[in-house]
C-alpha cells in the first residue's frame, strides 16, 4: 500500500483505498482466505505443502480453474477473514504435516502482509520454506519487498501474445510485465532449483506454463523466451496439460480440452530448446486437477 493508503501492489496500480472500495481484483483491506490446507498436487519437490489460497486475483482470467475463489465481482464460495496472527496460527497447526513447506497462492494483493505472517510463524518456533505461487502478473517493486521472505518462486508464464492476454486476462501488458517479474525473481533466488538429499526444494524458481487449446503458437513463444532468458539446462519448467473449460459459456477454442497433438507440439519444442528439467503431464490431468472450494477442509480431496 502507498503511504496515503492507496493500493499499488500489482501492475494495475488501481490506486483505490481498499478500506473504502475495491480495485480490479475485488479485494478489500481484509485478509481474506478461502482455504488453508495440506496439498499434495504441486510439483514433486514441493509436496506436501501447506497452501494458503487467498481469494480474489489481479488477472481475472476467463478460464480460471480456481474461478470459485478468484472472481472480483463477487465470490461463489465463502471466504474467511483472518488477522495476521490468526492466519499464522492456522498455518502453524498444519505446517508439521508438510515438512515445513508453506505456499502463498495468488497473493499479490496481500503481498504487504506476507512478511508479517511469516514472522509470526517463525516466532512460534517453525522455520518454513516459503513458496510464492503466482500468475506472473507482478510488480517488480512489490517483488523486491519480498526479497528474503520468499525462498521459492512458482510463477506462471501465461502469455507472450498481448492480444490473447487482453482477451483472456484483461492484461495486454502481461508479456512485458511477466518478463520483468520473472527476471526479478531470478535475481533474488537464482534461475534453477536447489533441493536437499530427499529431493525437497529449498530455494529457486519453477516456472509453470499451461498450454491452452488452440494457442500452441503462444506456448512456443513462451518457451523461446524462457530459453533466451534462463539457462535451459537448469530451469525447472512445469509444462501443464490440465486445462479444462470451467464454464459452459467460454468462447472457442477455450470451450474444449487440449488435444494430444497440441500438447506434443509444445513438449517437442521444449525438448528442442533443451528445456527438459521439470515436468510434463498426461492428458488425463484434465480430469484430475479440478478443485472444489465449496468443500470445507480441502478443495482437492474428493
Amino acid at each position: 500500500m502507498g503511504l496515503d493508503g492507496t493500493c499499488h501492489l500489482c501492475p494495475r496500480h488501481c490506486g483505490v483505498r481498499r478500506a473504502e472500495a475495491c480495485g480490479f481484483c475485488g479485494a478489500t483491506d481484509a485478509l481474506e482466505v478461502s482455504s488453508v490446507c495440506v496439498h499434495r498436487g504441486e510439483e514433486p519437490p514441493l509436496n506436501p505443502i501447506v497452501n494458503v489460497f487467498f481469494t480474489h486475483c489481479n488477472l481475472q482470467c476467463i478460464y480460471c480453474q480456481n474461478w470459485q475463489i478468484s472472481k472480483g465481482d463477487g465470490l461463489t464460495v465463502a471466504c474467511y477473514r483472518y488477522t495476521v496472527a490468526e492466519l499464522a496460527e492456522r498455518i502453524c497447526r498444519l505446517l508439521p504435516e508438510s515438512g515445513g513447506m508453506l505456499g502463498f497462492v495468488t497473493a499479490a494483493h496481500y503481498a504487504d502482509r506476507l512478511a508479517a505472517i511469516v514472522d509470526e510463524v517463525r516466532h512460534s518456533g517453525l522455520n518454513p520454506t516459503v513458496v510464492y505461487n503466482s500468475g506472473g502478473y507482478e510488480s517488480v517493486e512489490t517483488l523486491r519487498s519480498l526479497e528474503g521472505v520468499v525462498d521459492i518462486y512458482l510463477p506462471d508464464l501465461k502469455y507472450m501474445d498481448s492480444d490473447i492476454a487482453a482477451r483472456y486476462s484483461h492484461a495486454p501488458d502481461y508479456p512485458e510485465v511477466a518478463a520483468a517479474a520473472l527476471k526479478e525473481m531470478k535475481r533474488q533466488v537464482g534461475g534453477g532449483l536447489m533441493t536437499d538429499d530427499d529431493g525437497r526444494a529449498y530455494r529457486g524458481i519453477i516456472v509453470r506454463h499451461l498450454v491452452l487449446p488452440g494457442h500452441t503458437d503462444n506456448s512456443l513463444c513462451c518457451l523461446e523466451w524462457l530459453a533466451d532468458n534462463f539457462n535451459p539446462f537448469s530451469l525447472h519448467l512445469s509444462l501443464m496439460a490440465q486445462y479444462f473449460p470451467p464454464r459452459e459459456d467460454l468462447p472457442a477454442p477455450l470451450n474444449r480440452t487440449l488435444t494430444e497433438e497440441e500438447y506434443r507440439t509444445v513438449t517437442d519444442r521444449a525438448a528442442e530448446l533443451c528445456l527438459t528439467e521439470g515436468w510434463t503431464q498426461e492428458l488425463t490431468a484434465q480430469d484430475n486437477y479440478r478443485p472444489d472450494f465449496t468443500q470445507e477442509n480441502n478443495p482437492f480431496e474428493k
